[in-house]
């Protein structure tokens, strides 16, 4: 049997990743699709937010694929091919990876391409960074991560134009100088050309420059997760969830979210959540914010799980939980305070 496709997306926390990947599989180039969704979290909503109801989608949600979920990510492979085989689940021809935003994809591309199991069952077909255009060259300057991210791509899909122009903010050239050979195409709102982005033969390595060569032949000698921990991110960034089983106003979550734009700027590194608004009931509100800038809330139809509470998902650099918790029941309170006069 031919060895299955795989195509790993990756780019930094708050690119749009997941965006991009819910409009690809919309694409009837991309039909037949088996997903694998990573998230670094608290809780995994990502994999919720991917609207491909008729796609085998697996989440991961343990940790960063770099890292302990490495060896998960080898056997969710492998047991999708069992599945597949045994016809236990639809004839995937394709497999996406979407990882972390804090991943080093490295030893994800390490393990696809050389792991015993999956080596003659997987071919790495194509890798795929998404980078923001408006906070794109501050995110460089700042995390590594994103640099490996860029630089590993044989793709690289610049996001949010609409907020800023990477040729005249000097991303464009950043990016060129990072990874000369890669194509660079934009996406509108996640809408790209499936075409440019799979097909077109194996991933090149030799054809990525030799920093991406000594990274991936690091990974070789790096491979026993105890000497493969967390350490790669900062130690100061931090994620947590918080909850309501209360639905929230309208007023209460946008006034919410302008403070934390206002007051927590570059700290803000991604949230994102599932919001129970009381003005809807049964149609939650999809938000989601990087540093400055945040989206007006996207409203579902319904709820995409069991759980109809409201979950915002924030991971940020220095920022307190707690003083988070008590902004939101201040807010909360005022407006309804204001509600009853």
């Amino acid at each position: 049997m031919a060895a299955v496709p795989v195509s790993v997306i990756t780019g930094f926390l708050g690119s749009g990743k997941t965006t991009l990947l819910a409009r690809l599989l919309r694409d009837p180039a991309l039909a037949r699709t088996a997903v694998i969704v990573n998230e670094f979290g608290a809780v995994g909503l990502d994999h919720l937010l991917v609207e491909a109801s008729d796609e085998e989608i697996v989440a991961l949600d343990s940790g960063c694929v770099c890292c302990t979920v490495r060896g998960d990510l080898v056997r969710t492979a492998g047991d999708l091919l069992a599945r597949r085989a045994a016809g236990a689940v639809a004839a995937f021809e394709r497999i996406v990876i979407e990882t972390t935003g804090l991943a080093d994809p490295a030893p994800i591309l390490q393990a696809l391409m050389t792991d015993p199991v999956l080596a003659d069952a997987l071919c790495l077909e194509s890798v795929i960074a998404t980078v923001d255009a408006a906070a794109g060259a501050a995110t460089l300057d700042a995390h590594p991560e994103s640099v490996k991210q860029a630089a590993l791509a044989d793709r690289i899909v610049v996001t949010k134009t609409d907020l800023s122009d990477p040729a005249a903010n000097g991303l464009a050239e950043r990016l060129h100088a990072l990874n000369p050979t890669a194509p660079k195409l934009t996406a509108v709102h996640g809408a790209v050309d499936a075409g440019r982005l799979f097909g077109g033969g194996l991933y090149a390595r030799e054809a990525r420059g030799p920093d991406v060569r000594r990274w991936l032949a690091a990974e070789t000698v790096t491979d026993d997760p105890a000497n493969h921990g967390h350490t790669r991110h900062d130690a100061a960034v931090t994620s947590f969830c918080l909850r309501r089983s209360a639905p929230l106003r309208a007023v209460t979550l946008s006034l919410f979210l302008q403070v934390l734009a206002e007051h927590c700027g570059a700290s803000l590194l991604r949230l994102k959540g599932l919001v129970d608004v009381l003005e809807s009931p049964g149609r939650p509100a999809v938000i989601h914010g990087v540093q400055h800038v945040f989206h007006p809330p996207a409203w579902l139809d319904a709820w995409p799980d069991e759980d109809h509470t409201t979950r915002i998902v924030v991971i940020a650099l220095g920022v307190d939980p707690r003083w988070l918790e008590d902004l939101l029941d201040a807010l909360d309170d005022e407006v309804e305070k204001c509600s009853i006069c």
